[in-house]
């Protein structure tokens, strides 16, 4: 048995690692034609790139390792059975079980792994992947004047030129706009007929030699405008050689404060999401009663009102006050009804003006109570996806290895195709679950686990009609049971 064993172990591992690798590889070019616009034209160095990759490649870990599982127990068991290898080991009298069983034990240990990578390794890879996005983001593009257009990519500055010669670097009637003066923007100007454009190594300031040009500015005229001085001035300087250094903001790549994003559900391990979810609720319920406490305040003033009131005058119950019933000392509508109509109405408007602060005041703090339960569906969500990993890779083998032993397909062609048909159901329930979670449709876990209880039966299913050897692919089963079921029909019909 243990030469049995190894030989199925070789056979499934190899496709396992290729079929992962290969997930990977399409997952992480998917994650790149998402992120593109924010990728191109930024001027990012080798090792920026290859850190954003890497931690990309960790983050896509949990949607690749179980369609590997499935595609490679898929292709195993569908080669076993193509080569009649299948066939040879059960008229030997090992059962498929038996046969899966070093599979089932290396796919509990790979569930594990997944567990202890998505609780230890990968709440760090979305905090480095934020934190480089995010810089990168943050990242202007390189600095690229085009002919006749404004060009408004550094701060205060608009630059215009009707020609540009990229070989010698020149610029031709080149006109620049200072807006560093917020009350006239548009008070410097300079004109130049010709210019040439420098950036420095470490991209953090812009040299501008401008040649023959004149520069216009009334920033003087007015300066003395705002001191109240009814004389206009303006200032002209014509040059034949001017130099400008134009410091530079963005146009260096800097990864973004991590302390930004850590607070995040995502960013976070079991044991962290358990401490959290334990603060957020008290605080919660601390916020909810306190609420709860100042509405009862708002609504019911006049009872408490009259309460204190009696408090102050002891009376015959020899201090106890609290069997009292406020609302029996004054007969509201009897004390309103002897007002005046001018009385009545401001009382009226009193009490339009403190509902309205009421149901404001309530509003304002019930959005806060609503963040808070979103943060705790969040938190819980993330609690779940912990597990829902690993459960994922322990279906979708009891789904492929059993499938694979019925259809007896293997390589890269009807396994593929089985796999990719399997894995997009599981992403549009596993999305549509996560979404009724998310939005508090549902409770969290049965948005988080409706994936895995709608495959688990499909797994158990299959599993049960491999072991029996029940012919669910042959296309004569099913016109045999047909064929008895109409039959079936035509008999009852003929005795009504």
């Amino acid at each position: 048995m243990k030469k049995v064993h190894l030989f199925i172990l070789k056979s499934y591992l190899g496709p396992l690692l290729m079929t992962f690798f290969i997930s990977m590889f399409i997952l992480v070019m998917q994650f790149l034609w998402r992120y593109v616009d924010d990728l191109v034209g930024k001027g990012l160095e080798w090792h920026v790139l290859t850190e954003l990759l890497f931690y990309a490649s960790l983050q896509v870990v949990p949607m690749a390792l179980p369609l590997a599982i499935l595609l490679a127990s898929l292709m195993t068991f569908g080669n076993l059975g193509e080569n009649y290898e299948l066939t040879a080991l059960k008229s030997a009298g090992i059962s498929l079980p038996r046969i899966m069983l070093p599979l089932i034990i290396l796919t509990v240990l790979t569930s594990y792994g997944a567990y202890k990578f998505s609780n230890n390794v990968l709440p760090v890879a979305n905090l480095k992947l934020v934190s480089i996005l995010h810089g990168i983001k943050e990242t202007r593009l390189e600095l690229d004047i085009k002919e006749n257009v404004f060009y408004q990519g550094v701060d205060d500055f608009s630059i215009k030129v009707r020609e540009k010669d990229p070989s010698k670097n020149m610029l031709y009637d080149v006109m620049i706009y200072d807006h560093r003066d917020r009350y006239a923007r548009n008070s410097n100007v300079t004109l130049a007929d010709s210019g040439k454009l420098l950036m420095s190594d470490d991209k953090k300031f812009l040299k501008l030699v401008l040649f023959n040009g004149v520069r216009y500015d009334e920033k003087v005229g007015l300066e003395k405008n705002r001191r109240n001085t009814q004389e206009n001035l303006f200032r002209t300087d014509q040059f034949e050689s001017q130099t400008a250094i134009i410091p530079l903001k963005g146009f260096d790549f800097s990864k973004t404060d991590e302390n930004l994003f850590k607070h995040s559900d995502r960013m976070k391990n079991l044991k962290q999401i358990n401490h959290d979810l334990d603060s957020i609720g008290k605080e919660r319920a601390k916020f909810v009663n306190n609420l709860e406490s100042r509405s009862r305040s708002f609504y019911f003033s006049k009872i408490r009102h009259e309460a204190k009131r009696k408090s102050t005058n002891p009376g015959s119950a020899g201090g106890d006050f609290s069997q009292i019933d406020s609302t029996a000392a004054i007969n509201i509508d009897s004390v309103f009804e002897s007002l005046g109509t001018s009385r009545q109405q401001m009382i009226y408007d009193m009490a339009l003006r403190q509902a309205r602060n009421t149901q404001s005041t309530i509003d304002e703090r019930m959005k806060f109570i609503e963040r808070q339960e979103t943060n705790l569906r969040r938190h819980k969500m993330e609690l779940n996806r912990k597990f829902t990993l690993p459960f994922a890779c322990l279906i979708f083998f009891f789904i492929g290895a059993p499938l694979g032993a019925i259809i007896r397909k293997g390589g890269l062609g009807m396994p593929v195709v089985i796999s990719v048909l399997f894995f997009v159901a599981y992403y549009i329930i596993d999305t549509m679950g996560a979404k009724m979670a998310r939005e508090g449709v549902w409770y969290v876990y049965q948005g988080m686990w409706l994936s895995s209880a709608v495959l688990l039966p499909l797994g158990i299913f299959l599993t049960y009609k491999s072991a029996t050897d029940s012919a669910i692919m042959n296309s004569d089963a099913y016109v045999i049971f047909f064929q008895k079921l109409l039959a079936r029909f035509k008999r009852k019909k003929k005795w009504n």
